[in-house]
């Protein structure tokens, strides 16, 4: 059985990687689709891509960008303008900057490779959307002029969750940018913001970040059946961390 996997945002909690990879009995028939931020967070964002570049050799992985995930390679490669440190700090960038500090110089390169191999999206045969954050281009992703919004934007998601069920898809009210793609899968904003712990779908757009860089854990759901497994919440898992809280 070859499924098509979706994970949502690691942010260096790497137990919780483990857990749902057990608990979803993911096989190397799977194609897993990764949305991003692998780091800022939990104490093992090395660890994390070390697992993923190691996975990557054993079966078919998509590695989506995260904003997280840029920061790291802005940093990693000595890069500070676009680095707030204060406000990364702040972010789980500390975590981190910490746990680089044990890592060798051959394994930041190896980590820099993957970092800066991210794809920014991806767009599968069944016309369903991968991506970290959004867009904002009303004609979608190829028309984007902003890049770096695939993994900073929430306009998309917000325009989501504020649209009133009751306004049909024909209906000039009905946003462009929902009717382009037949699904979309995002992370970057956790669904606790709305006080949920599981994905959450509004109009053609599933969530899949759970929260796992606070009090939520990591989810893994299948494409196809929409069927998904989750981790314990990280902060059980890293008890004597914080994480992003």
């Amino acid at each position: 059985m070859h499924r098509k996997l979706v994970i949502g945002d690691i942010h260096g909690g790497l137990r919780a990687l483990h857990q749902i990879m057990d608990r979803a009995k993911v096989t190397t028939d799977d194609t897993l689709i990764f949305l991003g931020d692998y780091v800022d967070g939990w104490s093992q964002s090395p660890e994390v891509i070390d697992f993923l570049i190691d996975l990557s050799k054993k079966q078919n992985c998509i590695f989506i960008r995260g904003n997280h995930d840029e920061l790291l390679f802005d940093w990693l490669s000595s890069n500070n303008e676009n680095i707030d440190e204060s406000m990364w700090y702040k972010h789980g960038g500390e975590s981190t900057v910490l746990a680089y500090a044990k890592v060798d110089s051959e394994t930041k390169k190896k980590h820099m490779a993957f970092l800066k191999n991210l794809q920014d999206y991806y767009l599968d045969e069944q016309n369903r959307l991968f991506i970290h954050a959004g867009f904002t281009n009303m004609n979608g992703i190829e028309y984007e002029y902003f890049p770096k919004l695939f993994y900073w934007d929430r306009t998309l998601w917000e325009t989501a969750l504020a649209l009133d069920s009751a306004i049909s898809k024909g209906s000039y009210l009905y946003p462009k940018r929902l009717k382009l793609y037949n699904e979309i899968y995002i992370g970057h904003t956790p669904v606790s913001k709305i006080e949920q712990t599981i994905p959450i779908q509004k109009a053609c757009i599933w969530n899949i970040d759970t929260g796992a860089a606070f009090n939520g854990p990591l989810t893994i759901l299948d494409i196809d059946t929409k069927e998904f497994w989750q981790s314990e919440p990280l902060n059980e898992l890293y008890f004597n961390e914080k994480g992003r809280n």
